[in-house]
């Protein structure tokens, strides 16, 4: 029998395209680098297009930016968000020196391209990312790539400072007040105005603070038209280019990798160069200005007198934070001065101590260590070096002789704040309802009549609450008063059912309810608008406790077992037996 074999039509396979994009990049703005960043795109975009099994998925070049990081490289940083979201499959680029020039960076960046399915081709290295020894060759040649790096930092460091000790400075720097010229700096003397101005202002004794105030309400503004701030204040009064001479390397890069920047405060050496270009302030003025920023700065905040300084300003430290507590006055309740951290004026600051100290129940503990009647400025001065605020409503007294006195000193004054006058003051405020903080439609209109005074409203914590607080409502007068306080979870239903509602309207309160007397703790009379009243019997209600979860039974479960021990199970025996013994058969009636 003939052998039959039958033929399957072969369906072609299409083969899918890789996806190529090429990195290129230059670290240096020339005529000549720019040329090769050209011809390095030029090269990559036929290259990927000559070949018929790739497609061409772009060229990313950065320009004029070093390899160091990874920050400033916007084109690069584009290239891997396209590769993660799949444009990507194959990356092209030069070396690894154009790839990167940091080790970390470099492997970083490989490996993760390596996850996500993509293959890094390195031309000069002939290096696969996706091969067996790919990473081990990356590591080695990336180093010697960095190392070079760090070693053409140091010939360039090398160069500058030879530079530095011809007395020529490294490029056109910038400072307020003159401009370059060629290689001359010039006065500008518009901005030559405002710098004499800073300098007057602090030789007649003004802090930077007033300065900036005074600019900033003349508006007076900066090259670039920003705000004068302190701190450009600061580098104006301490810049000795103002004064015609120039001081060379006072800032240093301690790592060409990182290029984190150091003020040189004796690292390296400084090269003072004299009579450069024009002063704007001579050099005896500069001199006294720095000699007293330093006598300033030694009596810390007491050389302001701009701040808002008592003599406690400066003497009461947090031992926690290490900050000065600042001086604070409020006058919303009333005139009050009180002491904080100085931690919480900065942002996030969070004091582990808390709470605030009441100047005047300071000044009443400072009293009571010293031994006298009244404080005493003089004396305080003389016989106290600092003080500690170790825990909330402590101090810590540090005498100049040595010795160290504990005194408690609470705060009170939110209980001080509240005078007859502010009182009555925000009584009628909550009458009036502006929308104030803790007023409701009920504000004022709950009245006590033995005590003649509105309930307030009120929160306290409630383990049967889902939001573990209520509100309650009490009288004002709360020593001797015999009204009870007033629930509003509970209270809203029973105005409700007065009003013969089903549900509590607080529109309906208002529309209809003039005010609520409460004339004892178990009767009060609701006074309607049109004249009605309703006397109703409040009955308050009964305490009842949130039920036990599974937990709870479970873990009390387990203390009990901890603590029946066989010494208290056979002390327990031996009771019930001589209870057994008195009372004969009636021993459990019995209490």
């Amino acid at each position: 029998m003939a052998k039959i074999t039958r033929v399957e039509q072969a369906v072609p396979t299409i083969k899918t395209k890789k996806k190529v994009a090429a990195y290129a990049r230059i670290s240096m703005e020339s005529e000549r680098m720019n040329h090769s960043l050209s011809a390095q795109i030029s090269y990559y975009s036929s290259l990927i297009r000559k070949n018929p099994d790739w497609q061409y998925a772009g060229v990313f070049a950065d320009d004029g930016i070093s390899g160091t990081g990874i920050a400033k490289r916007d084109e690069f940083k584009r290239m891997i968000e396209a590769a993660d979201n799949g444009e990507i499959d194959i990356i092209l680029t030069k070396s690894i020196q154009r790839f990167a020039r940091n080790t970390v960076d470099l492997l970083q960046t490989v490996r993760h391209l390596k996850d996500i399915g993509v293959e890094v081709r390195f031309e000069k290295e002939h290096i696969n990312s996706m091969s067996g020894d790919g990473e081990l060759m990356l590591t080695i040649l990336a180093s010697f790539a960095q190392e070079e790096s760090r070693s053409l930092s140091e010939n360039c460091k090398w160069g500058i400072r030879k530079r530095f000790e011809k007395g020529i400075p490294n490029g056109h720097f910038r400072v307020y007040g003159y401009r370059w010229e060629g290689d001359d700096l010039v006065i500008v003397p518009e901005e030559a105005e405002i710098v004499k101005r800073i300098f007057q202002n602090f030789l007649d004794g003004k802090s930077r603070l007033e300065t900036e105030r005074e600019f900033a309400a003349e508006g007076i503004t900066t090259r670039e038209g920003c705000r004068w701030v302190d701190s450009n204040i600061k580098v104006v009064l301490t810049n000795v280019t103002y004064t015609g001479n120039l001081l060379l390397q006072k800032e240093f890069i301690s790592d060409p990798i990182s290029k984190q920047r150091k003020k040189n405060k004796g690292q390296l050496p400084q090269y003072y160069v004299e009579d450069t270009h024009p002063a704007i302030i001579d050099k005896a003025t500069f001199d006294y200005v720095q000699e007293e920023i330093a006598r300033r700065k030694e009596l810390g905040p007491r050389a302001n007198k701009s701040l808002n300084l008592t003599c406690f300003s400066g003497m009461l430290k947090c031992p926690h934070c290490g900050q000065s507590y600042m001086h604070n006055k409020r006058t919303d309740r009333g005139f009050m001065e009180f002491w904080v951290c100085g931690s919480r004026k900065k942002k996030g600051g969070r004091c582990p101590v808390g709470g605030s100290i009441n100047h005047e129940n300071l000044k009443k503990a400072c009293a009571a260590v010293l031994g006298l009647d009244e404080f005493d400025e003089d004396a305080f001065h003389d016989r106290v070096d600092f003080i500690n605020v170790p825990e909330r409503g402590m101090l810590e007294f540090h005498l100049k002789n040595g010795e160290v006195i504990t005194k408690d000193c609470p705060n009170t004054g939110h209980k001080d704040c509240w005078t007859a006058e502010y009182r009555a003051k925000t009584s009628e405020k909550r009458r009036k309802r502006p929308n104030c903080k803790g007023s409701s439609v009920m504000t004022g209109k709950i009245k006590c009549v033995g005590c003649g005074c509105n309930f307030r409203r009120a929160t306290q914590p409630s383990s049967t609450s889902e939001s573990g607080k209520a509100y309650y409502w009490r009288c004002a007068e709360r020593d001797g008063c015999e009204t009870v306080g007033l629930r509003e979870d509970v209270l809203k239903p029973f105005i409700a059912e007065t009003l013969g509602i089903a549900e509590y309207d607080d529109g309906e309160f208002e529309k209809r309810i003039d005010h609520i007397d409460v004339l004892s703790a178990t009767e009060m009379v609701f006074h309607f608008k049109d004249g009605r009243t309703v006397s109703r019997a409040w009955e308050q209600p009964k305490r009842v406790g949130r039920p036990w979860t599974d937990e709870q039974r479970a873990k009390f479960k387990e203390s009990i077992k901890g603590r029946y021990t066989p010494e208290v199970r056979q002390q327990m025996s031996e009771h019930m037996k001589q209870l057994r013994k008195e009372r004969g058969k009636a021993w459990r009636k019995e209490k």
